[in-house]
C-alpha cells in the first residue's frame, strides 16, 4: 500500500474530530514551541493549566524572555522535569535577543536551541512552518511498529533510525504538521499501548500487526531494570527569629534553580542524623542540632525512587553566616514566605504538612 493511501486515510480521520486544544486556535511559532515543550514526557491533560498560565503571562516569547528564571519556575512548579523550564527561560532569551523574536524555521536550526532535539525540532518546523520534517515520539513508534508488524527492540539505535527513515517516507510533504499530529493523535487515543482500539483505526486495513493479531506484542522493548531506590534526609532548620533556612539548588543539576530544604542522599553506614550534618556541612558550612523526625515523604522520579525524611533542626550560629558552597543561593525565610519560592513536589509536600501543623514546632 502506497504511503500516499495511509496518508490521506489518516488525514481524513484526524481532520473532522482532532482533539480541540488552545494551542491549535492560533497556531504560531511560540505557541508551538511552548506546548511541545510542555508535552515532553508529559500528558496533555496536565499541560493544558500550565499552558493557559503561561500563554495568559506570557503571551509573547520576547515578555516570556524578560521573566527572571524564579519567575519562570515559579509558574512551571508543579509540570516537573524542571530543566525544561530553564531551557525554555534560555530559548526564550535567545531567540528574542539573537533573533529578533523570530523563531527560525527549520530543524536544523531549531536544534541549535536549549532544549529542542530532533523530535521537537520537526514537530516545531512541520506544525508552524510547513516544513516537510517527519517526528517521531512513543505514539509514533508504537503506530509505525504495528503498522509494518516490527519485530525488532525499538530502543535499539539501528531500529529507531529505521523507525526515522519509515516516518519521513509515509510524511505527505503539502501537509507534514497536520500529518505529524495525526499519527501522533492515533498513537494517543486509538494506537493505544494497551488494548488498542483496532476497530476505530483508519489505518486497520494496512496494519501487518492487525493481520497477524501481534499487536499486543508490538513494539518490542527492552526491559527495564529495577528502579533504585535513595533515602534522603532534609532539614528544616529554625532561627531564633522564628525563620525556616531554604537553598537553591545548583542551575545545572536535577531539579536545578528550585529551592528546597537542604540536606541530600544517605551514604552507606550513616544515620540520617549523620547524613543531614554531613550535607549541611559540605554545602553550607553550617552545624546544626538535628532535633525531631517531621514527616516521611516518598515520591518517585523518572529513573529512581527516594524517601524523603524531613527533620526539625536548630541552627548553631558559628563565626560565619551560611556559605553557598554546593548551593545556588540561600534564604531565611518566615513560613509564609514560603510560597514565594519554587519547591520541587516532595518538599512541597512537607510544606503543605508545615502549614498543617503550624503552631507544634519547637
Amino acid at each position: 500500500m502506497s504511503s500516499q493511501i495511509i496518508a490521506t486515510h489518516l488525514l481524513d480521520w484526524f481532520r473532522p474530530q482532532m482533539r480541540d486544544l488552545p494551542w491549535r486556535h492560533i497556531q504560531n511559532p511560540y505557541t508551538v514551541w511552548l506546548s511541545e515543550i510542555m508535552l515532553q514526557q508529559t500528558q496533555i491533560e496536565t499541560v493544558l493549566p500550565y499552558y493557559n498560565q503561561f500563554i495568559t503571562k506570557y503571551p509573547t516569547v520576547d515578555l516570556l524572555a524578560q521573566a527572571t528564571l524564579d519567575e519562570v519556575l515559579k509558574l512551571w512548579e508543579g509540570l516537573g522535569y524542571y530543566g525544561r523550564a530553564r531551557n525554555l527561560h534560555k530559548t526564550a532569551q535567545i531567540v528574542s535577543t539573537t533573533y529578533g523574536g523570530i523563531f527560525p524555521t527549520t530543524p536544523e536550526q531549531l536544534m541549535t536551541l536549549p532544549g529542542i532535539g530532533r523530535y521537537t525540532a520537526s514537530a516545531i518546523a512541520s506544525i508552524a512552518f510547513g516544513f516537510p520534517s517527519a517526528v517521531l515520539d512513543g505514539n509514533v513508534m508504537r503506530v509505525l511498529a504495528r503498522l509494518d508488524d516490527l519485530a525488532e527492540d525499538i530502543a535499539v539505535k539501528a531500529t529507531q533510525a529505521q523507525l526515522w527513515e519509515r516516518a519521513q517516507a509515509l510524511l505527505p510533504e503539502d501537509a507534514a504538521g497536520d500529518y505529524n499530529q495525526a499519527i501522533m493523535e492515533l498513537g494517543q487515543k486509538v494506537c493505544r499501548p494497551i488494548a488498542p482500539r483496532c476497530t476505530d483505526c483508519p489505518l486497520q486495513a494496512h496494519c501487518l500487526a492487525f493481520a497477524r493479531n501481534t499487536q499486543a506484542i508490538r513494539p518490542v522493548k527492552t526491559k527495564k531494570p529495577a528502579t533504585p531506590h535513595y533515602h534522603v534526609a532534609a532539614a528544616m532548620v529554625w532561627d531564633d527569629a522564628g525563620r525556616v533556612l531554604i537553598a537553591q539548588r545548583p542551575l545545572d543539576g536535577l531539579l536545578g534553580g528550585l529551592w528546597e530544604f537542604p540536606g541530600g542522599k544517605q551514604e552507606a553506614g550513616e544515620s540520617l542524623s549523620e547524613c543531614l550534618q554531613r550535607e549541611l556541612l559540605e554545602e553550607l558550612a553550617i552545624e546544626v542540632d538535628v532535633l525531631e523526625l517531621f514527616t516521611v515523604v516518598k515520591h518517585a522520579f523518572t529513573h529512581f525512587k527516594i524517601t524523603l525524611h524531613a527533620f526539625t533542626c536548630r541552627f548553631r550560629p558559628g563565626v560565619h553566616p551560611p556559605q553557598k558552597l554546593g548551593v545556588q543561593d540561600y534564604a531565611w525565610v518566615q513560613v509564609e514566605e514560603l510560597a514565594r519560592y519554587s519547591f520541587g513536589k516532595a518538599d512541597r509536600v512537607v510544606i503543605e504538612e508545615l502549614h498543617n501543623r503550624r503552631g507544634m514546632l519547637l
